[in-house]
């Protein structure tokens, strides 16, 4: 059974830092290109950040440039996200999402999703 399951949202407040995880199973993430994305209240979903497997190239929005981090552990079939200076705007559920295709998760779509992690940046 294909799964993506995340964990590591929670409560922090403006400035600090949160790392999220997915554990991914039933398929090899290693040659598929991860994503993260995440979807405010009342607002769409839209992809954060993305990892493509075939030249290591990641990709983020221009919010959160210089502040968050994608990395995969292919071994541990493990994708994480790490989140540097958080801001309130960053409040919103994350997805981990996977395909095979980058330019298909770049323009929001994805073959596999996870159900998502609560992050609430607040003081």
């Amino acid at each position: 059974q294909v799964q993506l399951v995340e964990s590591g949202g929670g409560l922090v407040q403006p400035g600090g830092s949160l790392r999220l995880s997915c554990s991914a199973s039933g398929f090899s993430l290693r040659h598929f290109a991860i994503a993260w994305f995440r979807q405010a209240p009342g607002a769409e979903r839209d992809w954060v950040s993305c990892s493509d497997p075939s030249d290591g190239s990641t990709y983020y929005i221009d919010s959160v440039k210089g502040r968050f981090t994608i990395s995969r552990d292919n071994a541990k079939n493990m994708v994480y996200l790490q989140m540097d200076s958080l801001e309130p705007e960053d409040t919103a559920v994350y997805y981990c999402a996977a395909d095979a295709s980058s330019g298909r998760v770049l323009l929001g779509f994805a073959e596999y999703w996870g159900h998502g992690t609560q992050v609430t940046v607040s003081s």
